[in-house]
């Protein structure tokens, strides 16, 4: 089995990379737009520099490795850059998404694709795979145009896997998350305003590498929501940080979301009903506070 893996740099992309890296029977192909930042940790690894924007390096690159699967995890997700930068958005998350799935489907490659809970409008929480979408920010409709590149390709075997607000630490500087957020400002001793009126279901990135990966090994179809398994407001999620790593929880306040001025719209209320992974997959997703009981022995490292 040889896998294609997109975005390596980025915080998914490690994990996979740590998952999969010298595990018997998988040849991994890591690829990223610019430099491997991987080559310190991981100096076997086999990297190839891909901008999947580009049509024809996708091309190049999947014709001359001839991965048996590719696994997506390259984005642009930052929701205001989004909404701000919006042209970059869409070469990013829908025109790379089909460049990836005409490529896959002339070489008959299962692509997973990586997708998100902003797809949804907010209304309701805990949704499953049959939920409809109805996105309320341009990075949320690009997400969603994205994923009906991926359905409307003609002969591609794929799967998608939706997941919601990934926390977890990384091995290269680069974008922080909720959870690291929460855990070096309340070291530092600062105070943050924290949002108590919007929900999610937590994803630790090891779980949602380990549910990447359970895709690809049974080139899966369809459809899967993968996610931490508990509904929780940020402030519910920084309170746990504070206790976990034994911080000042004094310095959080509690606050809602109408008090930022954001360039995007956040649905109020997402999460996902994973059910259908843990049943068809064998997802386990690891609980919201032994998700940060490993983060907080890997920051001790």
């Amino acid at each position: 089995m040889k896998i294609l893996l997109t975005g390596s740099n980025g915080l998914l992309g490690q994990k996979l990379v740590a998952l999969l890296h010298q595990t018997s029977g998988i040849e991994l192909v890591a690829t990223a737009r610019g430099a491997n930042r991987l080559a310190t940790s991981y100096p076997t690894l086999h990297f190839v520099p891909l901008d999947v924007t580009d049509a024809s390096k996708v091309q190049q690159v999947l014709g001359q490795q001839r991965p048996t699967h590719v696994i997506h995890t390259a984005a642009m997700t930052q929701v205001d850059e989004c909404e701000l930068n919006q042209a970059a958005c869409w070469s990013q998350n829908v025109t790379a998404v089909a460049h990836l799935a005409a490529a896959c489907a002339q070489l008959d490659v299962h692509l997973t694709h990586l997708s998100t809970d902003f797809i949804f409008n907010g209304t309701e929480a805990l949704l499953s795979e049959e939920a409809l979408p109805d996105p309320i920010s341009h990075y949320g409709a690009s997400k969603l145009a994205a994923e009906q590149a991926v359905q409307r390709t003609a002969g591609l075997r794929w799967a998608i896997a939706r997941t919601v607000l990934v926390y977890g630490t990384s091995l290269v500087a680069g974008r922080s998350n909720l959870v690291l957020w929460v855990y070096e400002s309340l070291r530092k001793g600062q105070k943050i305003k924290v949002v108590d009126d919007q929900w999610r279901t937590p994803t630790l990135a090891e779980d949602l590498a380990q549910g990447c990966w359970l895709l690809a090994r049974q080139s899966a179809q369809g459809i899967f929501h993968l996610s931490g398994p508990e509904l929780l407001t940020p402030f519910q999620m920084a309170q746990q940080v504070a206790t976990t790593f034994g911080l000042d929880a004094t310095l959080l306040e509690r606050v809602d979301g109408q008090i930022f001025t954001q360039p995007a719209r956040r649905p109020l209320r997402t999460g996902f009903c994973i059910a259908k992974a843990e049943r068809e997959l064998g997802y386990q997703p690891h609980s919201f506070a032994d998700g940060l009981a490993l983060v907080q022995r890997q920051l001790a490292l």
